[in-house]
């Protein structure tokens, strides 16, 4: 398993996280691998979240549509 150092934790957060593994009955090192894993576990996206924002966005530009003329000056602008 990989090993990480965490440097420079401001006092009142080692503090926080060491009551809470406390009252979890576990190490810091395991409470800090908890956490980590809820972070990552939330993060993954939600397939209906992103229908809705690329609709929101469809809607919000659809009023200004762009041709393949102005995406290809826009690849080239600038190249000699």
């Amino acid at each position: 398993m990989a090993t990480i150092t965490i440097k420079n934790i401001p006092d009142d957060l080692y503090a926080q996280l060491k009551d809470v593994a406390e009252a979890n009955r576990r190490s810091i090192n395991s409470e800090v691998i908890i956490c980590i894993e809820r972070r990552l576990a939330t993060h993954k996206p939600n397939p209906n979240d992103i229908v809705q924002k690329a609709r929101r966005l469809r809607k919000m530009t659809a009023a200004h549509p762009i041709s393949e003329h102005v995406i290809e000056d826009a690849i080239n602008a600038g190249r000699p």
